[in-house]
C-alpha cells in the first residue's frame, strides 16, 4: 500500500533520482518535473499528495509555480533550496508552501518533514468549527475564505489551520510551542518565524488595520490570541 504519491520538481536530474530512490524505498510513489510548467501540467493530469518543490529553477521559479498550484489546490508544498535566509523562508511561506527545507539536507531531516506535511494537521481539525465571525468579517472554514463586505480572499492551508486552533482557543494565548506542534506536528516547536509569516498574512485578510490588529493580538514572547470581540474604541474608531 503506497504511503503517499509525491511529485519532485528539480531541474537537476540527480537529484530527481537520488529523490525518487530515496522516496520509493520508503514506500511512496514518486513523479517528477524538470520545471515548474511541467508540475503544474503533471499535477493538472495526477494527483498529488504532496509537492518538493526547488524554489531557484529557471523560467516559471519555484515560489512562482508555487502561488500557481496554490492558487487552485491544497496539495502539500515543501519548497526546497541553497539558501537559509529569513526573507527567502518568508517568501517561500507567502507563496503559500506548508514547510521549508534547506539543500543539502539530511535524508531523516527531509522524511520527518515529509510525514508531517502528509499528516496534515489533525489537532487543528480535531474539533470541528466551520465558521467564524470577526464583527463584519466572516471566516468560512470549510471554503478557505474570508469575506469583508465585498472583499473576498482565500485562506492557504496553514493559515487556515493556525486560524482554526487559535479560533478552537478563543481568547486564551496558544504558546508559539503549542501552535506549531498543533499545526506542523511534534517535531517543530523553535520554528517561530513560519507563525509570524502566517500571522502576518492572517492579518492582511482578517483586520482592517493589519499593522494595528484587533483581533490577532501577539502576546511578546509567549505566542497569539485570537480576540473574538474588537474593544469598543477600536470599534468607533472605525464606525
Amino acid at each position: 500500500m503506497s504511503a503517499g504519491r509525491i511529485l519532485v520538481v528539480d531541474d537537476d536530474p540527480q537529484i530527481r533520482r537520488v529523490m525518487r530512490v530515496t522516496l520509493t524505498a520508503q514506500g511512496y510513489e514518486v513523479d517528477d518535473a524538470r520545471s515548474g510548467d511541467e508540475a503544474l501540467e503533471k499535477l493538472r493530469e495526477r494527483r498529488s499528495d504532496l509537492v518538493l518543490l526547488d524554489m531557484n529553477m529557471p523560467g516559471l521559479s519555484g515560489i512562482e509555480a508555487c502561488r500557481l498550484i496554490r492558487a487552485d489546490s491544497e496539495v502539500g508544498i515543501i519548497m526546497l533550496t541553497v539558501r537559509d535566509s529569513e526573507a527567502d523562508k518568508v517568501e517561500a511561506l507567502d507563496a503559500g508552501a506548508d514547510d521549508y527545507v534547506t539543500k543539502p539536507f539530511r535524508t531523516p531531516e527531509l522524511l520527518a518533514r515529509i510525514r508531517a506535511a502528509l499528516r496534515r494537521s489533525p489537532s487543528a481539525r480535531a474539533a470541528e468549527i466551520r465558521h467564524l465571525a470577526l464583527g463584519p468579517i466572516e471566516v468560512d472554514f470549510e471554503a478557505r475564505r474570508v469575506q469583508a463586505g465585498d472583499r473576498r480572499v482565500r485562506l492557504t492551508p496553514k493559515e487556515l489551520d493556525v486560524l482554526r486552533y487559535l479560533a478552537l482557543h478563543a481568547g486564551k494565548v496558544v504558546p508559539h510551542r503549542e501552535l506549531l506542534q498543533a499545526v506542523w506536528g511534534p517535531d517543530y516547536g523553535h520554528e517561530v518565524d513560519y507563525l509570524r509569516v502566517i500571522v502576518n498574512q492572517l492579518r492582511k485578510k482578517i483586520e482592517a488595520d493589519p499593522s494595528h490588529p484587533v483581533y490577532l493580538l501577539t502576546e511578546p514572547w509567549v505566542g497569539y490570541r485570537l480576540q473574538l470581540s474588537a474593544p469598543v474604541s477600536s470599534r468607533l474608531s472605525s464606525s
